[in-house]
């Protein structure tokens, strides 16, 4: 069933893949602008500078922003989780993005991994 406009949802991106992101947040700034929106450190700033969405930043991933996701989750205060994971480059903080999307899974939460994943997510919410 799909959610409402008050849905929340997390957007997050690693290094290598927050231009994709900001793309694809541009070309679905109508859909994501109704949703409370969530972000981690620089893709926050940057999907506030440049493509104009409001949201609440949190830190960056390897500084706790992944785990304030988690937790967010585990309370049940994330409703969809968009993370556009470089599949390509090593993490220092891999450990952070695995609990995260552990969470993600165990608790249900709406999940995508690329642009095709966070098409479908997004026309659930809508």
């Amino acid at each position: 069933m799909p959610m409402t406009s008050g849905s929340t949802m997390a957007l997050v991106a690693h290094d290598g893949m927050k231009n994709l992101l900001i793309d694809w947040s541009k070309r679905n700034k109508a859909a994501l602008e109704p949703l409370t929106l969530f972000a981690t450190g620089t893709t926050g700033g940057r999907l506030t500078d440049e493509v104009g969405l409001t949201l609440t930043a949190l830190k960056s991933g390897p500084k706790g922003g992944d785990a304030q996701l988690g937790a967010m989750i585990a309370e049940g205060r994330l409703d969809a989780l968009v993370f556009f994971i470089d599949p390509l480059s090593a993490l220092p903080h891999d450990v952070d993005v695995k609990s995260l999307l552990r969470l993600a899974i165990l608790y249900d939460t709406q999940l995508a991994v690329n642009e095709s994943t966070a098409n479908a997510v997004l026309a659930n919410i809508r």
